[in-house]
């Protein structure tokens, strides 16, 4: 018999959503359009041409969602702010019917018991602002700062636990570098400086909600996969040092006070991403990133395996075949749970947090609800079972590991794949909204009432 994995009796266990993936509503009680908004909007952006215009309807059935959430014994439930909603020029004038909805929202937690852990930028900037420049530019990290003030004066008293940004690294380099994401511009020399204010306007917002919070912790949520190399040679470890550095220490080094890390400087410099240098650094910024944080939050899905001798000679991200369900979910994305002990040990030992949540974890597996409602999706359940035991395991390495978070409460809309993935824990019909509980959720509400498995 399998010994049990017993939990401290402190542990946070929560799911997590982002606004842009669920609320629907794109353009309802003054709301502003957001970057996704755009970018969704635009014919081939997206798989099959889906928007969020709709997603999980979340605005208007949010009652129904936290009843949802207080059936399953949730501790804690991490949702983003759209900020356009808030504030739909991204600055000035409130709009009253939005901080509204998110008032009620946390109202509504508080009330079935569930604590509301707040993100206030999970990638949809208001499309004012990207218009002006958006996160390129300076002015954008002070409106941050601004909208952080409204946001944590209206909702500080209730809400003491806040994210500012969700992986800024995926706005930088796949918004700005790549142009998979919104806004979809294909530069990474406007990369750099964009990763710049995302962190600046980081360090500015920390301050300011603690000032209008009491207690609160304040945090920042980065993405790490645990990159390894396909072999000892030279070639492939120097794939797996610049990847990491861009990806994860880019960020990190800086909010913990190490500047930016020189060798991926060095690698932005060889790209021609730096055509004037670092110029868009001012004097005191690297002071203000590294402002102290309560914790940090890892996402964490799966592992790069990294091999640079390839027929071009090109740095490639390699996957061994076959791919099956025992070994992969249907993002394509290898199931390596060992993966999250080395993240979670590499980021702790490396920066000593004060405090580590796991902000999101999960799986994509498209199991549909059988003639009863039922839906048997035993491939997430393992999922999730192997994840959860190795998050203990860094427990007991000694990393302060304080909750876990899994992605996501329910199935919605995936970025530029559209609805063609299901990340939830609960099935959503998008043609009638109506969900149904998976035995995923059904093992997750036994594992949240022991308190481990």
């Amino acid at each position: 018999m399998a010994n049990k994995i017993i939990f401290p009796d402190n542990f946070v266990w929560g799911t997590a959503t982002a606004s842009y993936q669920i609320e629907g509503a794109w353009n309802k009680h003054g709301k502003g359009e957001s970057t996704w908004d755009r970018f969704t909007h635009t014919p081939g952006k997206i798989k099959n041409n889906d928007t969020g215009d709709i997603a999980d309807d979340h605005y208007r059935l949010w009652k129904k969602d936290i009843a949802l959430m207080k059936k399953l014994g949730l501790k804690a439930y991490r949702f983003s702010i759209s900020w356009p909603r808030v504030l739909p020029a991204g600055r000035g004038k409130v709009n009253q019917k939005g901080l509204d909805f998110y008032s009620n929202l946390v109202d509504g937690l508080l009330k079935a018991g569930i604590t509301p852990f707040i993100t206030l930028n999970h990638w949809d900037l208001p499309q004012k602002l990207e218009d002006e420049g958006g996160w390129a530019v300076r002015s954008t990290a002070e409106a941050f700062a601004q909208y952080a003030d409204v946001l944590s004066r209206t909702l500080g008293d209730r809400v003491k636990n806040w994210i500012t940004h969700n992986e800024p690294a995926v706005v930088a380099w796949m918004g700005y570098g790549t142009g998979q994401h919104a806004p979809g511009l294909t530069d990474f020399s406007i990369s750099l400086p964009v990763a710049h204010h995302l962190l600046l306007s980081h360090g500015w917002a920390v301050p300011v909600i603690r000032g209008n919070s009491s207690n609160a912790e304040v945090g920042i949520t980065l993405n790490i996969p645990w990159a390894v190399a396909a072999s000892n040679s030279r070639a492939d470890l120097n794939s797996v040092r610049a990847d990491e550095g861009r990806w994860f220490r880019w960020f990190a080094d800086p909010v913990y006070g190490r500047g930016y890390p020189s060798d991926i400087t060095l690698d932005f410099d060889k790209m021609g991403a730096l055509p004037n240098g670092m110029n868009f650094v001012q004097s005191g910024d690297l002071d203000v990133i590294a402002t102290p944080t309560d914790f940090v939050g890892l996402n964490y899905y799966s592992r790069h395996v990294h091999r640079a001798e390839t027929p071009n000679n090109d740095p490639q991200i390699v996957f061994p075949k076959p791919q099956n369900p025992e070994h992969w979910t249907e993002m394509g994305w290898e199931i390596e749970p060992d993966g999250l002990v080395g993240i979670l040990c590499r980021v702790y030992f490396n920066y000593q947090p004060r405090k580590v949540y796991i902000t999101e974890n999960g799986a994509s597996y498209s199991t549909p609800p059988d003639a009863k409602g039922n839906v048997p999706d035993i491939h997430r359940v393992n999922y999730l079972r192997t994840h959860f035991a190795a998050a203990h395991r860094a427990l007991q390495a000694g990393v302060p590991l304080a909750g876990y978070f899994v992605w996501s409460l329910l199935d919605n809309f995936e970025w530029s794949h559209g609805y063609s993935q299901r990340f939830g824990i609960v099935y959503v019909d998008y043609e009638t909204q109506k969900r149904y509980v998976k035995d995923s959720a059904k093992w997750y509400k036994g594992v949240i009432k022991k308190n481990g498995f």
